[in-house]
C-alpha cells in the first residue's frame, strides 16, 4: 500500500494480543494532530516539525480488519418454522461487526497518499474462497487477508473538496492530510431494502405501503390490498400502514447503524495501536462518489418528485427544473465493484427482485442445501426444512419496487442506491502537539510508543516547546 519501512509498525502489531478491551474503551479518544500537519491559527496554532508518516500496510490491515474482516461463519440462530422470519437472512457469513440479515450492507474504501481500494465484502467471493479466508483471520495472518479482500482501483488518493458543503470548517484544517489514511464506509441500500420488502410483504406481516407524494395512493399494492381480497393489510386500525419515506428511512438507519459500528471498532483499533483516529463528516450527497469515479445517474429535479406534466413544465419555465444526481455504482475499467440491485444494473426491477430471491434460494443461494457455508451440523437437513419465499410477497415485492421505479425513475425513491454519510482518518500522532497544549493523559502509553517508533524521540512528555 505504501513505501514507509514495516518495522514501524511492527512493535504495535506485535503487542495487539496484549490489550484489553476494557482499556480500548477507556482509552479511546478522537485525537486529530498528526505528524506534518498544521493548524494555521488560533489558540491552538501549531506546526508539527516532523514530516508526514504513513501507516504501514500491517497497521492499515489491521484497521481493516477491525472495520470490516471476515471472521467465521453467521451463525442464524433464528426459528425457521413457516411465518416466523427466519428466511430473512440472506447471508451466512460473519464480519467484525453486525449486519442486518447477513447481508453486509456497508462496504468499505480505504485511500491514502498512494493507492484506493475497496475492500471486498463477503458476498463478493466465490464461496469456495470464503474458508481461506476466515483460516487466515484465525491464524491472525490479518496483512494477508488484507492483500486478500483489497481491490485496487486507483494510484492516488481519493478525496473531495474541501469546500462546504463538501466538508465542514472544523476539519478543513486536517482532513485528507499527506500521511493519513482515510476509511470511508458506504452504505449500499437496495439489497437490504428488497430483502426487507420480501419480509413484510409475505402473508405474516402484511405491511401496505402508500405513496405520501401521491396522495397517500396505494405504492403499487392496491390489488393486494386485504379490502381487495389480497393479503396485505390496508386497513388502518391494523397498524400495518407505512409511507415510501418511512421505510426508506427505516433502511438507511438500518445501514447506518452497522457503519456506525464499523466506525466504532475503527476508534477502538486505532486506541489499540497507538495511532491517532477521528470520525468526520462524509454526508455530502455526491462528493465522495465522484471523487472516487463512481458511474454517477442524472435526472430533472421534477422527475426525483414525481411531478405530473403540468407541474413539471411549470418547474421549467421557471428555470427550477434542476438536475438531481445520484451514485449508480464502483465500475472503474468496466469492474463491477459495487453494483445496486436496480436498473440499469439490471434491466428492470422485477429482474432485480428476482435476482435476490434466487441469491437467497437459487441454486447456490444462501439456503441451498450444498451450500458450503452453512453453520449447522447437517446443512443440508436444516436448508430442506426453511420455508421458501411466499410466491404472494415476492409478486407485491415486485409490484411495489416497479411502481417506484415507474414513479419516480429511480430506486429508492427518496434516498440514492449508495450513501455515505461518516469517514474515519486515521494517523501516527505528533506527541509533541499535545505536549505542548494539553494534560500529559491527553495522550497514552500507546500512543507514546508509538510516537517513539516513528518518530526516533523518546516519546516522553517533554517542556513545552515556545516556537
Amino acid at each position: 500500500m505504501n513505501s514507509q519501512d514495516q518495522d514501524s509498525g511492527q512493535g504495535a502489531i506485535a503487542n495487539l494480543p496484549h490489550q484489553t478491551l476494557l482499556a480500548a474503551l477507556r482509552n479511546r479518544r478522537s485525537r486529530r494532530f498528526g505528524a506534518g500537519m498544521n493548524i494555521p491559527d488560533g489558540p491552538l496554532a501549531y506546526r508539527s516539525r516532523f514530516g508526514p508518516a504513513p501507516l504501514t500496510e500491517d497497521e492499515e490491515a489491521a484497521l481493516v480488519f477491525a472495520a470490516c474482516g471476515i471472521t467465521g461463519p453467521a451463525l442464524a440462530d433464528l426459528c425457521y418454522a413457516r411465518g416466523q422470519g427466519g428466511n430473512i437472512m440472506a447471508g451466512l457469513v460473519g464480519r467484525t461487526i453486525a449486519s442486518g440479515d447477513g447481508i453486509q450492507s456497508v462496504a468499505l474504501i480505504v485511500t491514502n497518499d498512494q493507492s484506493t481500494c475497496l475492500v471486498r465484502r463477503p458476498r463478493d467471493f466465490p464461496a469456495a474462497e470464503i474458508p481461506q479466508l476466515i483460516a487466515l483471520s484465525q491464524e491472525q495472518k490479518l496483512t494477508e487477508l488484507y492483500r486478500r479482500t483489497r481491490v485496487q482501483f486507483k494510484c492516488s488518493r481519493s478525496a473531495p473538496p474541501l469546500t462546504p458543503l463538501n466538508n465542514i470548517n472544523a476539519n478543513i484544517w486536517s482532513a485528507h492530510a499527506a500521511g493519513t489514511t482515510c476509511f470511508l464506509p458506504i452504505n449500499d441500500l437496495t439489497l437490504l431494502y428488497i430483502n426487507g420488502l420480501l419480509e413484510i410483504f409475505n402473508e405474516t406481516t402484511g405491511a401496505f405501503i402508500l405513496d405520501e407524494r401521491a396522495g397517500f395512493r396505494p405504492a403499487g399494492l392496491a390489488k393486494f390490498a386485504r379490502s381487495r381480497g389480497g393479503h396485505l393489510e390496508d386497513v388502518p386500525s391494523a397498524g400495518r400502514l407505512a409511507t415510501i419515506k418511512h421505510v426508506e428511512l427505516m433502511v438507511a438507519e438500518f445501514a447506518a447503524i452497522e457503519q456506525g459500528m464499523m466506525l466504532q471498532n475503527l476508534g477502538l483499533m486505532s486506541e489499540a495501536l497507538g495511532l491517532g483516529g477521528y470520525p468526520n463528516f462524509a454526508n455530502h450527497e455526491n462528493a465522495w462518489f465522484e471523487a472516487l469515479g463512481f458511474r454517477m445517474g442524472s435526472m430533472t429535479s421534477s422527475r426525483y418528485l414525481g411531478m405530473g406534466p403540468i407541474l413539471g413544465r411549470l418547474a421549467r419555465c421557471f428555470g427550477k427544473d434542476v438536475p438531481v444526481n445520484y451514485p449508480l455504482g464502483l465500475e472503474p475499467a468496466g469492474e463491477p465493484l459495487l453494483r445496486p440491485f436496480c436498473p440499469p444494473c439490471f434491466p428492470s426491477m422485477r429482474d432485480a427482485v428476482e435476482a435476490v430471491v434466487a441469491l437467497k434460494f437459487g441454486p447456490a443461494g444462501t439456503f441451498s442445501p450444498d451450500n458450503p457455508l452453512a453453520p449447522w451440523r447437517d446443512g443440508r437437513e436444516v436448508a430442506a426444512a426453511i420455508p421458501k419465499l411466499s410466491p404472494a410477497a415476492v409478486a407485491a415485492t415486485i409490484a411495489y419496487c416497479e411502481y417506484v421505479w415507474d414513479r419516480y425513475g429511480r430506486f429508492p425513491a427518496h434516498l440514492a442506491p449508495f450513501r455515505t454519510v461518516v469517514a474515519f482518518q486515521a494517523a501516527h500522532l505528533d506527541a509533541e502537539f499535545y505536549d505542548r497544549f494539553y494534560q500529559p493523559e491527553a495522550v497514552g502509553e500507546n500512543q507514546r510508543q508509538d510516537f517513539a517508533r516513528w518518530s526516533g524521540n523518546s516519546g516522553k512528555p517533554g517542556a513545552p516547546r515556545g516556537d
